[in-house]
């Protein structure tokens, strides 16, 4: 009953993520950094938002490889339905016209992302690839965390605004309200590990 519970909530909570980064999408006041890097990618390559995720993803999962860190089964769902939750939400979800609605929106997806966020991390399941490279850098290089950070976030930031990424105020406002909210909504769905699920992950 627990893994059941723990995979219910690790798919609850990637699909909510997906569905909050097409809402950003259709606000369009600026996404967060790692969708600006993929907005640019998909404007470039003329690709779906869904197939980008994926597929940077998937890349950034090879970047463990070196750094000797192991996925786990919400690691590679992670990869696959991001960007499936995050297309299919866009082909449901009209563009926005009014500027009231889509501040309304972009505070909406920001609040999902968050609550997503906390729901997929606290199954206890696996890391998404861009927090599993994070934590294996700072193990392989005793970096800090908030260096290691900072320095992804910013180099995929530039690089997506470069490349013509959804780059604004909804960007600006990610960065300073992300980290309080999933400090809010983590203790709401973490689920501590029991001595069964915890062999299964070793």
């Amino acid at each position: 009953m627990m893994m059941a519970r723990r995979l219910i909530q690790l798919y609850i909570g990637l699909i909510l993520y997906g569905v909050s980064a097409a809402m950003y999408v259709r606000a369009d006041l600026g996404a967060d950094p790692w969708n600006v890097f993929h907005l640019g990618v998909a404007g470039i390559f003329s690709l779906n938002l869904g197939v980008v995720m994926i597929g940077v993803g998937a890349l950034v999962l090879l970047l463990w490889i070196p750094l000797r860190t192991r996925p786990g089964i919400g690691t590679i769902s992670n990869v696959i339905v991001l960007g499936l939750a995050a297309d299919a939400a866009l082909a449901l979800m009209p563009p926005v016209e009014s500027l009231a609605f889509r501040i309304g929106l972009l505070i909406t997806a920001l609040i999902v992302n968050g609550m997503a966020t906390g729901m997929y991390i606290g199954a206890g399941l696996g890391a998404g690839p861009r927090d599993g490279l994070m934590t294996g850098l700072h193990a392989r290089t005793g970096w800090s965390i908030r260096s290691i950070r900072t320095t992804i976030e910013v180099t995929v930031l530039s690089a997506g605004w470069l490349m013509g990424g959804a780059f604004g105020v909804g960007t600006v406002l990610y960065a300073l309200a992300i980290g309080p909210l999933i400090q809010l909504f983590l203790p709401w769905f973490h689920i501590a590990p029991t001595k069964k699920t915890a062999s299964c992950r070793s």
